[in-house]
């Protein structure tokens, strides 16, 4: 018994179909697998450091390549504009002082901007010197130390409650939650404000998985591939 086959249809013309599904396809693939892992890496920075980072969630970016037109060999690159902060604490980073010095000065709620994590200092160092009212308490730890200023009441202005100012610098304790006026009195009676922490060195918590995001996104990605590209040539995925 003999066999025969016959092709139907212009053999070029369906090759070419073909691998202009496939260009379309890879790059829908690539396109979709870039979004997710950059959404997953600023959903990473919202779960470690909430609300107050979302300026470091939205500095994750993602590009596509080509930028224009369909290609079987397209790139999808993720990337931050903060490459420094993110490796940190992907590395969980131990951070010294620099230029010789001997401590870091972290700025604790009362004096960063808004009480925010994170946020700029409101009274600098060099501020804290040139007051000439900054002074040391150690740390139980005997790690460092705490760089306060004293603190006392100031003016009452209008109907407000009368600040707290910290050696003539700035008020401090102006929150208006629920039983602040206990918390002003409380630290009148301390007499002073912390402002800074003074410590040696800063082992940063390893808080992001940058690297895991891009393993998944490459165990993933066959699979996209494929579901693209039975959607594009018009055959049901099985």
């Amino acid at each position: 018994m003999r066999l025969t086959a016959t092709l139907t249809g212009d053999l070029r013309r369906l090759l070419a179909e073909e691998v202009r599904a496939g260009e379309r396809a890879a790059m829908a693939a690539i396109r979709a697998e870039t979004e997710q892992v950059k959404q997953e890496l600023r959903q990473q920075v919202m779960a470690a450091f909430g609300g107050d980072a979302r300026g470091v969630a939205n500095a994750w970016r993602g590009r596509v390549f080509p930028t224009s037109g369909e290609s079987l060999r397209p790139a999808g690159l993720v990337f931050t504009r903060l490459p420094k902060v993110i490796d940190a604490f992907e590395r969980g980073a131990l951070i010294r002082p620099k230029g010789g010095g001997k401590f870091l000065a972290i700025p604790t709620s009362f004096n960063r901007q808004g009480g925010r994590r994170g946020a700029k200092a409101r009274v600098s160092p060099a501020q804290m010197v040139a007051s000439r009212q900054g002074f040391l308490r150690p740390l139980k730890s005997g790690r460092g130390f705490v760089w306060c200023l004293p603190v006392r009441q100031g003016q009452r202005t209008g109907r407000g409650r009368a600040p707290l100012i910290a050696g003539g610098l700035m008020a401090v304790a102006t929150s208006r939650r629920k039983g602040a006026a206990a918390w002003q009195q409380a630290l009148l009676a301390q007499g002073f404000v912390p402002m800074f922490l003074l410590l040696p060195q800063v082992r940063l918590a390893k808080r992001l998985d940058v690297q895991g995001a891009a393993e998944r996104a490459l165990r993933r990605l066959p699979r996209r591939f494929v579901a693209a590209w039975e959607r594009e040539s018009g055959r049901a995925a099985a």
